[in-house]
């Protein structure tokens, strides 16, 4: 069947894409936080590594995810649904771009002044020129602590090219997206994966773009072997081990071994993380706490999705500040668990208090 009509359901708030996007954001936190540690665990690499690396280990190699979550969410939720180009750029665009700017400058306030007054070194100097060299080279991501505002052009060039592919998937059926994720595939595993060129040229199929077709096509489709749950962790669970496996034969003492975040094993990965929450309720057994939609954990989930534009481009800050002053005082697992919850609660917390306050709530990057 064509998708025409999916696009005509009425929209409304979907459980499981919120606990995606909160999944996503906290993935994003998980791997700056391990980052910022990994030279404590890299040390304990040998011909039997100690707990701690391949606790670290598998951290970064699990919650890489979080960037390609976001991706696939903005096609399940966008993709094939009859709107105009106008009507999506407008509205999308503004919810990006504003946080952007307001955070951009925002938050380089803060890191300047807490350079200035903690002797961070994040800054030359306190001068005019200085502080705007800095914050310019906050929004093209090359000043301290805005490495994540990568994702902002990553994802503007994305939404441009969408209105093409939400035309072609508003009247395709889904055998075609199919044929288009074959191809993606193949790049995951020669670009991203093997790191060798295809004999044929195939980057009108590569990420970004992929992934958001690939959520688009998880959403949508009726397949039963990824509508199976029990399927999903598998998916999920051999590429992790595959990861590990290859991790700990290609590390060192000094650093660990770094895959791609398209390669074909974080493609398989976060293929089981959306058909696993998206067929949860498939399993026998159902937690109250899961399914109360007042409870608490409906409550974080929902908020971590609405501020996690907001979170993404303010934790790392946090982070940074907070690692400055915790570094060498604290047992390693003791850090990495004060710097998650930094990372997490400080900007959750500061955004829904600003969501309160009229016409700031509009820049802030909550949704």
């Amino acid at each position: 069947m064509t998708n025409a009509n999916v696009g005509k359901k009425k929209s409304k708030r979907i459980f499981y894409f919120d606990a995606l996007r909160a999944l996503a954001i906290i993935s994003v936190i998980m791997i700056h936080v391990f980052y910022k540690t990994n030279a404590l665990a890299a040390m304990g690499y040998g011909t039997i590594p100690t707990f701690r690396w391949f606790f670290a280990d598998f951290n970064l190699i699990s919650f890489r995810i979080g960037v390609v979550l976001f991706l696939m969410l903005s096609g399940a939720l966008s993709l094939g649904r009859d709107w105009e180009i106008r009507s999506f750029l407008g509205k999308r665009l503004p919810r990006i771009v504003a946080p952007f700017l307001f955070w951009g400058f925002f938050m380089s306030l803060i890191v300047i002044a807490f350079s200035y007054y903690f002797n961070f070194h994040w800054i030359d100097s306190i001068s005019v020129y200085s502080v705007l060299h800095f914050v310019f080279n906050a929004y093209l991501y090359k000043s301290p602590t805005f490495l994540p505002y990568w994702f902002f052009w990553m994802i503007l060039g994305t939404y441009f090219i969408m209105p093409i592919f939400n035309k072609w998937l508003l009247h395709a059926e889904l055998k075609e997206a199919e044929y288009f994720l074959v191809f993606w595939l193949i790049t995951c595993i020669f670009d991203f994966t093997l790191f060798q060129p295809f004999p044929i040229k195939l980057i009108y199929f590569t990420s970004p773009i992929g992934l958001v077709v690939l959520g688009y096509y998880l959403r949508h489709t009726e397949r039963k072997i990824l509508n199976n749950p029990y399927f999903s962790i598998i998916l999920i669970v051999i590429p992790i081990i595959c990861m590990m496996a290859i991790s700990y034969m290609n590390s060192t003492p000094h650093k660990f071994y770094t895959f791609d975040r398209y390669s074909i094993f974080g493609a398989i990965e976060v293929i089981g993380v959306f058909t696993l929450f998206k067929n949860f309720g498939k399993f026998n057994f159902k937690p109250n706490f899961l399914y109360n939609p007042n409870g608490i954990f409906r409550k974080f989930v929902a908020s971590m999705a609405k501020c996690s534009y907001g979170i993404y481009l303010t934790h790392l800050c946090f982070l940074k500040i907070a690692s400055k002053f915790l570094f060498s005082t604290v047992n390693y697992y003791i850090l990495n668990i004060i710097l998650l919850l930094v990372a997490i609660f400080v900007p959750l917390i500061m955004l829904t208090l600003l969501n309160k306050v009229p016409y700031v709530n509009e820049v802030i990057g909550v949704k």
